[in-house]
């Protein structure tokens, strides 16, 4: 007699966790919601903050990189609360379904999963992030042409700003996804995002060197860096962040954040 055995199943490809997850994605009405309205608003603000500083007189003169007209900090604030939230939900909201479960059971590798999702929500949130900053850039040269103070991408400063407030989502979604797979509670997960990406930074001054480095140490902090034009005076008694300190921030928070999400995966229950 004959036993007939299961044909063994093949392993998942990443590639198909990867489709599995864009899919997941993609056919979330909210998020596309929440991107228009996110782009919406933030570009909204570099037009608004060009056209208040055209309308005072202060594009007179010879040429000058205000980066806080084409990247206003009101308009990327809520870019990092928009990011960092949406990071954070793309996780939780399939622990509170139980669709985690489902997941897990067709897909054992659990940092695999982690990893699919962060591959997917650094892509989708570098797309938002590139098409915000060069909106932001465009209208606020815009709004200030005629002026003498639009500048070109060629202009000192101006690409190193709009590379660091692109990117400016996808860290932030990420570090927002760690928190999720961490927590796993919709709430905790989103006032510790809030918390950790908006308040903490403003806890601490550049008055001191601890508090300094501290505060240089947050992702806010490095964005306001990496957007300046000007260097730091070295005989100035405050303790500014460094542009390479700043690009290391950028790299370590998203990192990290996905690295402790894996590492907990791995060994702790669903």
């Amino acid at each position: 007699m004959t036993m007939l055995l299961p044909a063994p199943t093949a392993p998942v490809r990443f590639r198909d966790l990867l489709g599995s997850e864009w899919i997941k994605t993609r056919s979330l009405r909210s998020t596309w919601w929440t991107i228009a309205l996110t782009v919406l608003f933030v570009i909204g603000s570099s037009a608004v903050a060009s056209l208040t500083d055209k309308g005072a007189g202060g594009g007179s003169g010879a040429p000058e990189f205000r980066p806080f007209d084409a990247y206003p900090p009101a308009g990327y604030w809520t870019l990092i609360l928009v990011a960092g939230c949406a990071g954070a939900l793309a996780v939780v909201s399939e622990y509170h379904s139980g669709l985690i479960r489902t997941t897990t059971a067709a897909v054992p590798a659990r940092g695999s999963v982690v990893l699919a999702k962060a591959v997917v929500t650094a892509a989708l949130w570098t797309a938002v992030g590139a098409f915000v900053s060069t909106g932001s850039f465009l209208v606020s040269r815009a709004a200030l042409d005629g002026t003498g103070a639009a500048v070109s991408v060629s202009h000192p400063g101006v690409l190193r700003a709009l590379v660091a407030s692109a990117l400016l989502a996808p860290v932030c979604a990420l570090v927002g996804l760690g928190l999720g797979v961490l927590l796993r509670h919709a709430a905790a997960t989103v006032v510790t995002a809030v918390f950790t990406l908006l308040m903490l930074p403003t806890m601490f001054s550049e008055s001191a060197r601890w508090s300094a480095d501290v505060n240089h140490a947050m992702v806010p902090a490095a964005w306001k860096r990496l957007v300046q034009s000007w260097e730091p005076d070295p005989e100035s008694l405050g303790y500014a962040a460094t542009v390479p300190g700043s690009w290391i921030v950028y790299v370590l928070w998203p990192l990290t954040a996905v690295a402790l999400a894996v590492i907990v995966v791995r060994r702790r229950d669903v």
